[in-house]
């Protein structure tokens, strides 16, 4: 019997092959670790302990940064108010006219029987708290003077608001609140006097009324009550503790708030001469070669800077030591002090206060021709012309002697050019809707009644009520309501002239294919005062260059120093208000020039009259205080920005004006004086940029109506008047208001009639538009002086006669109020 044998398998020509991994040109980890058995490369081992370095040295360096910060924030909490710093300023600003502010600082003074007070000539008070190891300064501007509160404000560490147990803040201090919010606040504090004068009862109710006013705007803050030397301390414990917000247009220049005044005149006739502010400074190093800034009455140049002893010192022996330490010993001579002069003025280097270019008339004339040109001209000259003349004429009289054709261009030349010299200013059409009463009828009417004859006692109360009213203002506000809500009605759209042809009367105007997408030079058809401005090449790079630039020379930060400012007017001392604040604020690079500046505002929702564009507002930008005619326009993106009429409610708009340079973050505060002299504020907003490129385009729409309608053409009359306008403007596209699109095909008759195509059947209702567009500018209507408005208090609030009137011109307001 025989043994089997098993035979194995043996795969066929179609057996599966899987394909291979493909790892490209390198080979695998397992591969190297093969062929490596175990040995490590050098270049590799070297990336990788690099790469882990450089890992290292990144979170070190982070970590480095992060404690340099909060060693910086430290050192700057507790060198607040101490020693070689500026005092904590404090401003104590009462919110309603029952408050008496004296009592609460009286409160203050006394909550510490250690503290040290003294007071200077300008009013402020300060005082030193050895328990906190700090020193403070407090000032009360006047109640209602809206100048001083945002001045003072300005230069504030802190911001103490006392509100009333009784109706917590009344219209004034609402209002200067609202300022002071958009303006930039400090840290704030809200107090209460009096509330532990009222029951228990009373006292509930009061709290909760106050708490529910201070959360509308302050969410997270509460108030403390001032009525016990206790309660006063708990206060100044507060006031020295807590976190100071940055406000950046501020600590990004040296500023000081004047605590001793003194003007030096030459002679009794002489306009001008050197005013001497003494006080602590803050913020940055202040040079005697920079310049400064007063707000309301312009830039200045310094003479030098004294540095005399520190009248409030917290401690008289560290005092001693802190100035041996930074050079600043004074030797005393009997009771006078020998004043040591910090820096004066070097000329060489002094910054000048020229804000204007000086334009040069020959700067835009044709340069010296290039030998091609002259060879051209030459070779044109000798061109043979065939003219007609009379018999005997030489080549050189014949040249005098014009065409047919050369007098038609000569013409038309002088004509473009009486159409150039018209002004700006008549661009705008009276769009007015005139309305004539019939008051013969009523008249004749009247004298038919029966009268009946009674006795009455005359008290005058309609000769009293219109003493107070100026009629002209009263006009010109009704008509300029009157405007705003026709275009607001028809945007844009103005009447053709019957007695003017209209290629003349919108000779400077254009049409656009396109509004976002065609292209404006802004280099074309500048103006003569772009020749007395300044422009960056990169705003943002000299921005950043400017504020990164901290020299240390001059007079640092927290040193008593005494500034002599020349050429300070007479006017100064003259306007001057004993116990107003001054405040000074140097200049940074290029801050004295003239530019375009850009500034993104939005109306308040107090003021409801209407604002046009180019009328005179007040601006508060940053530190400056100014006024100016700015022109409004639309906050888009783009090249291009459609010019605005008016000043809108709950949009954002963007106000040009020609005005001195400034680096944002800088708030503004739009002020609008009335014909009582008080400013009240219409609008809110920050500087966008500094930048003369930025297109500000006007557009007019000409309106037309249908005649004739037969499919997608159609016969318009009432846009133009005679032929010659409708050739002239016949290349600009036709739009209508139910969105249908067209062009002027050709012209009917010689009165006006055009024909025109569409892009489909118009109705018989619709109306026919063409939009127009020019580049406007904005009037060099700058003026840094700014008298002060009276107070606030002194004109009063809303009163019942502005009641009265408001109803009597109720159907007028609520027409605009409607259409806004």
């Amino acid at each position: 019997m025989g043994v089997e044998t098993q035979e194995t398998h043996r795969s066929g020509q179609w057996k599966q092959q899987n394909k291979s991994h493909k790892h490209g040109k390198h080979r695998s980890k397992g591969q190297i670790e093969r062929q490596s058995q175990g040995r490590v490369n050098v270049k590799t081992l070297s990336r990788r302990n690099k790469q882990q370095t450089r890992k290292n040295d990144r979170r070190h360096q982070a970590q480095q940064i992060r404690k340099q910060k909060r060693d910086e924030v430290l050192e700057k909490k507790r060198n607040r108010g101490s020693q070689g710093s500026p005092p904590h300023f404090v401003v104590i600003l009462p919110l309603h006219k029952d408050i008496d502010c004296d009592a609460v600082l009286e409160l203050l003074k006394q909550c510490d029987e250690t503290a040290v007070v003294s007071k200077n000539e300008q009013g402020i008070c300060h005082i030193s708290v050895p328990r906190f190891k700090q020193r403070l300064s407090f000032f009360i501007p006047e109640y209602g003077n809206l100048h001083a509160i945002l001045d003072a404000a300005k230069v504030a560490d802190s911001l103490l608001c006392l509100l009333s147990p009784e109706g917590a803040a009344d219209s004034v201090g609402e209002h200067c609140i609202s300022c002071l919010y958009a303006q930039g606040l400090p840290a704030i504090t809200f107090g209460v006097q009096g509330l532990k004068t009222l029951n228990a009862k009373k006292q509930n109710e009061a709290k909760k009324t106050i708490q529910r006013h201070i959360d509308k705007r302050f969410p997270t803050e509460k108030f403390h009550a001032i009525d016990l030397p206790q309660d006063a301390l708990l206060v100044l414990r507060r006031i020295t503790n807590h976190k100071l917000p940055p406000v950046f247009f501020r600590d990004n220049r040296p500023h000081m708030l004047a605590e001793s005044i003194e003007f030096e005149i030459d002679s009794e006739e002489s306009e001008v001469g050197t005013l001497k502010l003494s006080g602590y400074l803050r913020g940055r190093s202040l040079s005697a070669n920079g310049l400064i800034h007063l707000p309301g009455w312009g830039d200045f140049q310094m003479l030098q800077i004294d540095a005399p002893n520190d009248p409030h010192p917290f401690n008289q022996k560290l005092a001693k030591d802190s100035r041996k330490q930074n050079g600043l010993d004074i030797e005393m001579e009997g009771e006078k002090e020998e004043v040591r002069v910090l820096e004066k003025a070097d000329p060489r280097h002094q910054e000048s206060l020229q804000s204007e270019v000086i334009p040069d008339p020959m700067e835009g004339e044709q340069t010296w021709p290039t030998d091609a040109e002259l060879a051209e001209a030459e070779k044109q000259s000798k061109k043979k012309v065939m003219k007609k003349v009379p018999k005997g004429t030489s080549e050189y009289q014949s040249a005098w002697i014009l065409d047919d054709d050369e007098d038609h261009v000569g013409a038309s030349k002088a004509m473009l050019d009486d159409e150039e010299d018209e002004d700006e200013d008549e661009d705008d059409v009276d769009m007015e809707a005139e309305e004539e009463e019939d008051s013969d009828g009523d008249e004749e009417a009247s004298g038919d009644e029966e009268f009946e004859t009674l006795t009455m006692t005359e008290n005058n109360d309609a000769e009293r009520y219109d003493e107070n009213m100026d009629m002209d203002e009263e006009r010109s506000m009704f008509e300029k309501m009157k405007e705003e809500k026709l275009h607001v009605m028809f945007p844009d759209e103005v009447d053709t002239p019957m007695e003017k042809v209209a290629r003349q009367r919108f000779a400077r105007y254009r049409g656009l294919k396109s509004f976002r997408t065609t292209l404006w030079d802004p280099k074309e058809n500048l103006p003569l005062d772009y020749a007395r401005i300044f422009q960056f090449g990169n705003f943002k790079k000299t921005k950043k260059k400017v504020l990164t630039d901290d020299t240390d020379s001059g007079a640092l930060p927290g040193w008593f120093i005494t500034v002599h400012i020349a050429n300070v007017p007479r006017e100064f001392m003259e306007s001057y208000k004993p116990g107003s604040p001054v405040v000074m604020f140097g200049l940074l690079q290029h801050e004295q020039k003239m530019s375009v500046s850009n500034y993104v505002i939005k109306r308040c929702g107090e003021s409801r009259f209407p604002i046009k564009s180019k009328e005179r507002l007040i601006f508060h930008a940053g530190f400056r205080r100014f006024s100016v005619c700015p022109i409004f326009s639309q906050h888009t993106n783009g090249n291009k920005h459609k010019f605005e009429r008016f000043l809108y409610h709950n949009v954002a708009t963007m106000a040009t004006i020609y005005g001195p340079i400034m680096f944002p973050p800088s708030p503004v505060l739009v002020f609008k004086e009335m014909g009582t002299g008080a400013h009240e504020l219409v609008a809110t907003g920050s500087l966008s940029s500094v930048n003369p490129d930025r297109t500000v385009v006007k557009r007019v729409v000409l309106s037309g109506y249908p005649f004739k309608i037969n499919k997608r053409t159609a016969v318009i009359r009432y846009m133009f008047f005679n032929r010659e306008d409708i050739m002239w403007f016949k290349p600009v596209e036709l739009r209508t208001k139910w969105g249908r699109r067209g062009n002027i095909r050709d012209s009917l008759g010689t009165h006006g009639h055009m024909k025109c195509v569409f892009d489909g059947q118009l109705k018989s209702q619709d109306t026919v538009l063409m939009n127009l567009y020019k580049r406007v500018f904005p009037k060099w209507t700058y003026n840094p002086y700014v008298r002060c408005p009276p107070t606030i208090c002194d004109i009063g609030d809303v009163d019942d006669d502005d009641d009265e009137e408001e109803e009597e011109d109720g159907e007028d307001m609520q027409a605009y109020q409607m259409f806004e």
